[in-house]
């Protein structure tokens, strides 16, 4: 009797691993119950924050308030009506070196009609990013963001990074990585800015 329990031991377990690999499998072709129709008792979720969507093309850019390397508070909502180029950088970034002239050139050539730049810097000193941009001739703001607390709300994962925020506060563009002058002007094109 004891051998026939052993052996029949390896069948039941094979039998649930198909149970459950079924289930899962029906789970994932019919989905799962929507979240309005799943019953929570009240007060279950007190206390707990809701964790905000990561920034993306369509979306209203997260607004926030940095201060510039002068000590002048700079709050993205308030340049709601132009076309705003948000940079994150870091000074250690070669593909940001690179392409800050670019951005201080069509900064320069199109903050006329409507063009901003904010260059969010990574959590770095006061006087390395002062340094950075005499040495750049930026005219744009450097903003600081001590503890990189907007680089989190933007999901920043890589330097250079780009958002393309339209006249109205919506994310139109976002480029990662090294942006060539052509992408750049193509960019500002599309948002109505440039030939």
């Amino acid at each position: 009797m004891l051998e026939r329990a052993l052996s029949s031991k390896p069948l039941t377990l094979g039998l649930a691993g198909v149970l459950l690999g079924l289930a899962a499998g029906l789970a994932f072709f019919f989905g799962l119950p929507s979240r309005s129709s799943v019953s929570v008792p009240p007060g279950l979720l007190a206390g707990l924050s809701a964790v905000p969507a990561a920034p993306e093309q369509g979306a209203p850019a997260p607004d926030f308030n940095l201060s510039d390397t002068q000590g002048r508070s700079h709050r993205l909502s308030d340049l709601q009506g132009s076309v705003v180029l948000i940079n994150f950088w870091a000074t250690w970034c070669a593909p940001c070196r690179i392409e800050m002239p670019a951005l201080e050139d069509r900064y320069a050539r199109y903050k006329e009609v409507g063009l901003q730049v904010l260059a969010v810097n990574f959590d770095e000193p006061l006087d390395a990013v002062t340094a950075f941009g005499e040495s750049f001739g930026l005219s744009f703001p450097l903003l600081l963001d001590p503890g990189g607390h907007i680089q989190q709300l933007y999901r920043v994962r890589g330097y250079p990074s780009s958002y393309f925020v339209d006249r109205e506060g919506v994310i139109r563009i976002v480029h990662i990585g090294l942006m060539t002058e052509g992408q750049l002007d193509g960019y500002l094109s599309e948002l109505g800015i440039g030939p």
